[in-house]
């Protein structure tokens, strides 16, 4: 069962990786701003792996807590906390010498959703519902 979770984790994280640094691209392409000594390819795969397997051991965790009620508990904790996570970018301050520093965070606010959404699409896969 764990190393399921840790899989999960895993490849969810390796997922929500390459999401960001795709929307990292695609955004700095359409508004000619480019953050890539910040926001770099391996620091968001490694950041969004990372995430996951802390999610599994959460999960883990949750589970031997909880029960039945782990996935609502579980996906609501998660869920806040991505959203809390985007306080970070908010209040990050960048060298004015950077071009266009005010879109930095609405470069890296979305991309703290994608570990949840990366989890709660392949869980169904890992860990089919029971009829």
């Amino acid at each position: 069962m764990l190393k399921r979770l840790l899989l999960l984790g895993a490849v969810s994280g390796l997922l929500a990786g390459i999401l960001s640094w795709t929307y990292s691209k695609v955004y700095s392409h359409y508004l000619g701003v480019d953050f890539s000594t910040i926001a770099t390819p391996v620091k968001m795969i490694v950041a969004c792996v990372i995430g996951g397997l802390i999610a599994s051991l959460g999960y883990a965790l949750l589970q031997r807590l909880l029960g039945l009620k782990t996935d609502a508990v579980f996906n609501l904790i998660f869920t806040i906390l991505s959203f809390a996570s985007i306080l970070g970018p908010i209040a990050t301050k960048l060298p004015l010498e950077l071009q266009s520093p005010e879109l930095f965070p609405w470069l890296v606010m979305p991309m703290h959703l994608f570990p949840v959404l990366g989890w709660l699409t392949l869980k169904p896969l890992f860990f089919p519902p029971k009829a």
